[in-house]
């Protein structure tokens, strides 16, 4: 079993390491890991991330693996300052990858830079787009013998990035949601049994309820889909298909094709909105009269205020926000 070192941001090192490693001694054709975790990760990421370091020692094709701990913006620039070429593995969910491709998308190092997930969490919505397995061991099996592909990031007029999806009106609420109902369900789960993966459906039940039309006026590609007189409940754009945990907003999005998949679901009254709902559930909501499908490369939505959430970060209220496809913005290993 060959040697490498695995260390900490604060540089203690977990595992031997050979000394021309330890002279920082470069191995022709092996991979070097920069892995970035949260440093608030709880006991089972931190066993499932083992689990994957113990694949990496057993290979011949790892140099060495740095592992990084990070608890804010700073630190994590820092970090990813450092990377120095090697191919940085996100150990965590859509919030995570999204905080790494946005610190190195503000620093113009994005385009260059290879990156491989491990996902860790109830979510990993982005992985399951792109078909990384959700089982550690498999997902680091990927990092070893994965091809490094191109995707898709949805950039905004302030320099804000979208990895996977972005949605707004009741779909920001049931986000909200949906979120401490993915907690408390995650929480029941038994092994491969995801129940937090059930979240964000019964979150857009909840919003669903309680929501009121917004008045927002929906442009893609220049093009107006909506006007400001048309009752919109949600609109989502995915580069990915699902979120929270496997609900398919945009089912047919693909992050490689070049194009925004655009959901505008138009559901009018009481009963409408719950059927709506329950589809959503369902993953039938696309086959609606009330729901448009579409695709395009820039979309603008404005009108009253609205909320937005983008990879489960939400921010708002906005009255106007545009969004642009970047073609083949980074790498990422993938099966």
């Amino acid at each position: 079993m060959p040697a490498f070192p695995v260390v900490l941001r604060r540089g203690q090192v977990l595992a031997p390491t050979t000394p021309a490693q330890a002279a920082g001694a470069t191995v022709t054709g092996m991979r070097s890991l920069l892995v970035i975790k949260n440093s608030g990760a709880g006991t089972s990421d931190d066993e499932s991330l083992e689990a994957a370091l113990e694949v990496w020692r057993g290979s011949t094709e790892v140099a060495e693996v740095e592992v990084c701990a990070t608890s804010s913006p700073e630190e994590l620039d820092d970090v990813l300052a450092g990377a120095d070429g090697r191919t940085i593995v996100v150990a965590g969910g859509d919030g995570s990858l999204h905080a790494v491709v946005a610190a190195l998308h503000r620093s113009g190092a994005l385009a260059e830079s290879t990156l491989a997930l491990l996902p860790l969490g109830t979510g990993n919505d982005f992985a399951r787009t792109l078909e990384i397995p959700l089982e550690p061991v498999e997902a680091a099996r990927v990092v070893l013998e994965g091809a490094p592909r191109k995707v898709d990031l949805l950039v905004d007029e302030t320099g804000g990035i979208v990895v996977n999806n972005v949605h707004v009106g009741a779909g920001a609420e049931a986000s909200k949601l949906g979120a401490v109902w993915k907690e408390r369900l995650g929480a029941l789960g038994a092994g491969k049994v995801n129940l937090g993966k059930l979240g964000y459906p019964i979150g857009a039940v909840q919003a669903a309820v309680s929501s009121v039309p917004f008045e927002l006026r929906v442009e893609i590609d220049g093009k107006v889909v909506t006007t400001t007189e048309d009752p919109v409940l949600m609109v989502s754009l995915g580069n990915g298909t699902s979120v929270g945990g496997g609900a398919e907003l945009t089912p047919d999005a693909d992050a490689s094709d070049g194009a925004i998949d655009v959901m505008v679901a138009l559901p009018e009254g009481a009963l409408a909105t719950m059927a709506y709902a329950a589809d959503v559930a369902r993953g039938e909501h696309a086959e609606r009269d009330d729901v448009l499908y579409l695709q395009g490369r820039e979309v603008t939505i404005s009108g009253e205020e609205f909320w937005a959430s983008a990879d489960g970060e939400i921010y708002g209220p906005e009255t106007s926000r545009t969004w642009h496809l970047q073609r083949d913005a980074y790498a990422i290993l993938l099966p």
